[in-house]
């Protein structure tokens, strides 16, 4: 299926199920529109709709209702709004003040209708209420009061010539400013009037005989016309604080004023104008939203003006003084909350001596201001000189406000008095917050801080501390604290350590607890740490005597070697111990300081045998105490050449012989016969001197010999 508003396919839809399809009109934007359903295969109608749409009315405004001294009727007539596109009715309901209805009539789609005037009394004061409605709505007016002696019409008459002016009770009293026109006053602003003329003889001057009776004119015909709107006659409210000092001859300043009573002007206000003379006239603007305007001056400046600029002229300008006088101003009473809890009530005084030092000046009127705190925006409000107490309303229950009153005079702004106060008191919103100046074994020193003024909520009356064993569930002391300073105070505690909180109070009651804080004497805190000195100290002791034990040592060492790997304990070499580095140095040494002359050389060395050679040569045998004395042995020298020597004097030419022995012994050098590493020690020394007056030597070392030095042991 498809629908069709006035001939075009509207596309929103949603089937609902097989025979039902639902479609969607965002937006119809005729009074009268026609809706078609097809089936679309077909092309065939299923159904259609007239739609009416329109609006509901608006409220009705403007009423006014008027009358002749002569009319049987009252005509009121009203602005009915927007079009609505649809049938509308109005009622049109009469009460009397006591709110008995005396009249209703219903009229369709109209701005006007008749009221007989005969159920109306003259001096009557009446309400009438028109109600607009159809289908989408209901709209009612505001109450019009209605009051037949000033429906009649405004009629004026002409004064020209001999004409005189024909007076009625509706009739406004003119003032002539020139033979044809007549000024009105005392008419309502913005109202519309209906006006007639006649003009009137009297019989005396048209038959020169005395009488009392005047011949007039028919009145002429009517014409409606609207009163113009209306200036403000009244001055502003205006008030000012002064900022930071003078600098560079200029202060800063801040100007309030209120706006004007909307009875008192019509139209609405366009702007407000500040301005001030120094040399030069100085004007600032303003829209018509601002209450204030802050700004530089120069310090010469002693009085600004104000003035509302509205659409039917300007208000009168209002001036206020920038000027402070020494002149002491009253003084503020007690300020007492007002039963519902959102004002104030304020009151002031004058001290003898204040109100001596006044006498010299004028006073000219009161302003009152009050602010929250911490500050917010200033509120202000002028009041009479003969005023001694007023009220403040609007306020906040549990918000801290300073109040203060200053007196203008003719000398200036004297000295304010101020007073901090609340609408209504309340709990604080949290405890202070504790602190622990010292703590001994039965007294501790508490320190709190002062509760921010948003969080006290009234005027603090008191603080109570609680104070709790660490170790127990049950307060064991409550002592009451005061409000004002020192924040600080020594206490009588119970002993160990205490859990500690505070709460504060106001008139109201007490409010929740701060924090919870934790402490305990400080004696105790020092037996602890000196105890545990003490055992830390013992077990270093017992540690260092345990590692002293050599054979307690040795155990550890060993089980240590056992868990651990095997490379672990291999004994790495030394190269500090090498001989070949040691001799190195020193031949590096002594060929630092050594002479220019060569070393002696040796002749060559030949092994004897032990059997042939004990009876040839007599034997000199030199023992050394051993390191090792259950291997005592004699070797040759070749076996002492199995340990290379590191030291290799010159020698004259080898013979073979010799050559073949040095061969051997550096085959048998490679099959050491040592004992432990590290020890070197000499055994056995055998020296011989053969048929050549050489000399052969033979030992058994631990490490090596240097045969240079057997000969000078020789």
């Amino acid at each position: 299926m498809s629908l069709e508003l006035n001939g075009e396919a509207v596309l929103s839809r949603r089937r609902v199920n097989r025979n039902t399809m639902m479609f969607s009109l965002p937006k119809v934007e005729t009074p009268n529109s026609t809706v078609i359903c097809k089936e679309d295969n077909l092309s065939v109608i299923v159904n259609g709709l007239d739609l009416h749409a329109g609006f509901p009315p608006e409220k009705p405004r403007n009423i006014t209702c008027e009358t002749t001294k002569s009319s049987e009727i009252i005509d009121c007539s009203w602005k009915k709004g927007w079009e609505t596109y649809f049938p509308t009715y109005y009622n049109i309901t009469v009460y009397r003040e006591n709110g008995t209805k005396i009249h209703l009539d219903r009229i369709k789609a109209a701005e006007k209708t008749t009221l007989p005037r005969w159920m109306l009394d003259t001096n009557t004061k009446y309400l009438v209420l028109i109600t607009a409605y159809n289908y989408f709505g209901v709209s009612e007016s505001d109450p019009f009061t209605l009051c037949v002696r000033d429906t009649e019409s405004a009629v004026i008459s002409l004064n020209a010539g001999n004409m005189l002016p024909l007076c009625f009770q509706a009739v406004k009293e003119g003032r002539a400013l020139s033979e044809s026109l007549i000024q009105v006053d005392n008419l309502k602003p913005l109202t519309e009037y209906e006006f007639q003329m006649r003009t009137c003889r009297s019989a005396e001057e048209l038959t020169h005989t005395k009488s009392t009776s005047t011949k007039c004119s028919k009145w002429s015909s009517s014409v409606r016309r609207t009163s113009p709107g209306k200036a403000p006659s009244q001055q502003l409210d205006v008030w000012r604080t002064l900022h930071s000092p003078r600098t560079h001859g200029m202060r800063m300043v801040t100007v309030l004023w209120k706006p004007p009573h909307p009875e008192d002007y019509s139209g609405e206000v366009q702007q407000y104008k500040i301005f001030w003379a120094t040399v030069l006239k100085r004007e600032v603007n303003c829209s018509a939203a601002a209450v204030q305007w802050t700004g530089q001056v120069s310090a010469e400046v002693q009085t600004l003006s104000v003035a509302a600029v509205t659409s039917y002229g300007n208000s009168p300008p209002a001036h206020v003084t920038l000027t402070q006088s020494d002149i002491l101003g009253p003084v503020l009473g007690e300020l007492t909350p007002a039963p519902s809890g959102r004002g104030l009530l304020v009151s002031w005084s004058w001290l003898v001596d204040n109100r001596r030092s006044t006498l010299e000046a004028e006073l000219l009127y009161y302003v009152l201001e009050w602010t929250s705190v911490p500050a917010a925006e200033l509120q202000w409000q002028k009041l009479s000189k003969d005023l001694q107490s007023t009220s403040i309303s609007g306020l906040t229950a549990g918000v801290r406000y300073r109040i203060t009153l200053h007196a203008v005079t003719s000398r200036g702004v004297g000295a304010p008095s101020t007073r901090l106060a609340y609408s209504r008191e309340k709990t604080p919103f949290s405890g202070p917050s504790l602190s622990v100046l010292s703590h001994d074994n039965r007294q501790i020193q508490l320190q709190w801080d002062e509760l921010s003024v948003d969080q006290q909520r009234g005027h603090i009356t008191k603080h109570t501390i609680y104070i709790q064993r660490m170790d127990s569930t049950k307060t064991v002391l409550n002592v009451t604290a005061p409000a004002s300073d020192p924040r600080q105070m020594w206490l009588d505690c119970p002993t160990g350590a205490l859990v500690l909180w505070m709460t504060a109070s106001t008139s109201a009651g007490e409010g929740p607890p701060g924090k919870p804080i934790s402490s305990q004497p400080a004696v105790y805190a020092v037996d602890v740490v000196i105890v545990v000195i003490f055992i830390v100290a013992v077990l270093i002791a017992i540690t260092a005597n345990l590692m002293c034990w050599s054979c307690i040592r040795e155990k550890v060492k060993q089980k240590c070697i056992s868990w651990g790997p095997e490379w672990f304990v291999d004994n790495m070499p030394n190269l500090g111990h090498s001989n070949a580095i040691r001799l190195l140095k020193h031949d590096e040494s002594e060929s630092l300081f050594s002479s220019s002359y060569s070393e002696t050389p040796l002749s060559p060395i030949t092994v004897v045998s032990q059997e042939g050679g004990d009876d040839m040569y007599p034997t000199i045998h030199t023992e050394v105490t051993q390191i090792e004395p259950e291997r005592p042995r004699v070797e040759t020298l070749a076996d002492s050449r199995q340990e290379p020597c590191g030291y290799k004097p010159q020698t004259a030419a080898f013979s073979h012989q010799d050559k073949e022995m040095n061969n051997k012994e550096d085959k048998q050098s490679d099959n050491p016969a040592y004992g432990e590493e590290g020890s070197c020690c000499l055994h056995h020394h055998t020296l011989r001197r053969n048929r050549s007056n050489s000399i052969s030597c033979s030992a058994i070392v631990h490490g090596s010999i240097n045969c240079d030095d057997l000969s000078d042991f020789v």
